[in-house]
């Protein structure tokens, strides 16, 4: 393989904030209403894809996880393989021509993928790898956009979102207006060092593929959810519109509260839906309780929750509510494993977090028993940059252009220590302790609120006796 004509590039995941569900032209991947999310920090989640091209190969081949998928039968890999070929260009490497553009037909492709977290479970997997594919291969083909967006047009055909995932920071999908699907495209309405303190956990529930993909949940819902058709019409225009304006304000209020309003809406539709689609499972809906009593506690938005196509949750808080978001999630769905929190140090902090006794008792009114392994992971991340080239040492294929055995995307954070492993342990014990104690707070205060009530009751039956 030549090194000279390989590209290896990393892109985000994001997590829409108005969701997009449903699709105006199947062809074109182009969907009913526009939608906008936040791209997440790659140092946390990603794709990364190697593009690398040989006159020796005689077709294209494409890896994912190290497992061949049939490219010949992919449309949408198809599509973005042939819309980026079109805008090809000479390929010069240090001032020199190694690939003439009118060359590039007697070139074949192949493509390595990898993932850094689950894929098909509703955390925008796809978004991730259209990004990264097509952003290599625009590196690889030397392309130059024709008009602003042309490429994120491009991803859009391969997964809709990944059209978001293209830029960092909040980022909107413009559904468009033409014929031919050239407006619609993703646009930045503010980049990645807009909201600093904006953060977000990311709660694996599942890691397990979907039962109804997306593809398909989109296409029942468009055609037996009046509900969708309502909601695409006349409520995600004025909706947008607010949440841009809030995140350009860093308004935590409003935009909390959007988030929480559009994803309990989306999955309306899916149980509007016939036969109904449910995403959510038990758990997710607990971490959505959870999610009301910290804020009804605070008597403001410090946590907002919002659901993809599956069980995970996403929640975004500010800096300074975090420590105590995580340390409420960790009392109720305690750890499995010393990497359960993907900071280490995030993970201590929470950990040695105090809850006030109030908060503790409205938390226990949800109902949630805290019980180790509903939630397999926590990610915490920000929100992050757009795809980013790496280096050759971080190439998925090998010499031979075949993809590297057992490749793992790297990251930022690395497996704990036997030091961190320990201190986890002993925390994992702490938090135990801790949410009995909170259990015990509880039960001796009402015991007080009975005495007190009793006392009160016994005084008034001593006055009547003596009256």
């Amino acid at each position: 393989m030549d090194a000279a004509i390989c590209e290896t590039v990393s892109a985000p995941t994001n997590i829409a904030v108005i969701k997009y569900w449903g699709k105006k032209s199947v062809a074109l991947n182009t969907p009913i209403n526009s939608s906008v999310s936040v791209t997440l920090n790659q140092d946390d989640l990603k794709a990364v894809t190697t593009v690398a091209a040989s006159t020796e190969w005689t077709e294209d081949r494409l890896w994912l996880n190290g497992t061949e998928e049939d490219i010949r039968g992919s449309k949408r890999v198809q599509t973005c393989l042939r819309e980026v070929r079109r805008l090809a260009r000479d390929r010069v490497v240090g001032g020199r021509v190694v690939v003439r553009k009118e060359d590039w037909p007697k070139y074949g492709v192949r493509i390595a993928s990898a993932n850094s977290f689950p894929t098909a479970a509703g955390l925008a997997s796809s978004a991730a790898g259209y990004a990264a594919l097509v952003a290599a291969l625009a590196k690889l083909f030397c392309v130059e956009e024709e008009y602003p967006g042309q490429l994120t047009a491009i991803a859009r055909q391969g997964s809709g979102s990944a059209c978001r995932s293209l830029y960092g920071g909040f980022v909107e999908w413009t559904m468009g207006a033409r014929e031919d699907g050239a407006d619609s495209i993703g646009r930045v309405i503010a980049d990645e060092k807009h909201w600093p303190e904006l953060r977000a956990l990311i709660c694996v529930v599942s890691s397990a593929k979907k039962d109804t993909s997306s593809t398909t949940g989109m296409s029942t819902s468009v055609k037996t959810s009046p509900l969708l058709g309502y909601r695409a019409a006349a409520l995600v225009e004025p909706r947008l519109a607010e949440i841009n304006a809030a995140y350009r304000a860093r308004d935590f209020e409003t935009f909390g509260r959007i988030t929480m309003q559009d994803s309990n809406q989306f999955h309306a539709t899916c149980l509007d839906t016939y036969p109904p689609i449910f995403y959510m499972n038990d758990v997710s809906k607990s971490i959505i309780r959870v999610v009301h009593a910290i804020n009804a506690h605070a008597g403001r938005v410090r946590a907002a929750y919002t659901f993809d196509a599956g069980p995970n949750a996403v929640i975004y808080a500010l800096a300074d509510d975090l420590l105590d978001v995580l340390a409420a999630l960790l009392i109720y769905y305690p750890a499995v494993g010393a990497a359960y929190v993907s900071d280490p140090a995030m993970n201590a902090a929470a950990r040695r977090r105090s809850l006030p006794a109030d908060l503790l008792e409205m938390l226990e009114r949800t109902g949630r028993t805290p019980r180790a392994g509903d939630v397999k992971k926590i990610y915490v991340t920000t929100a992050g940059d757009g795809p980013r080239s790496l280096p050759a040492a971080e190439c998925v294929l090998d010499a031979e252009g075949n993809p590297k055995v057992d490749y793992k995307p790297k990251m930022k954070t690395s497996e704990p220590s036997l030091a961190q492993r320990a201190c986890a342990a002993a925390a994992d014990e702490g938090a135990a302790v801790v949410a009995a104690l909170a259990a015990v707070a509880v039960a001796v205060a009402a015991l007080c609120a009975a005495v007190v009530a009793f006392g009160a009751a016994t005084s008034e039956g001593l006055a009547l006796l003596v009256a």
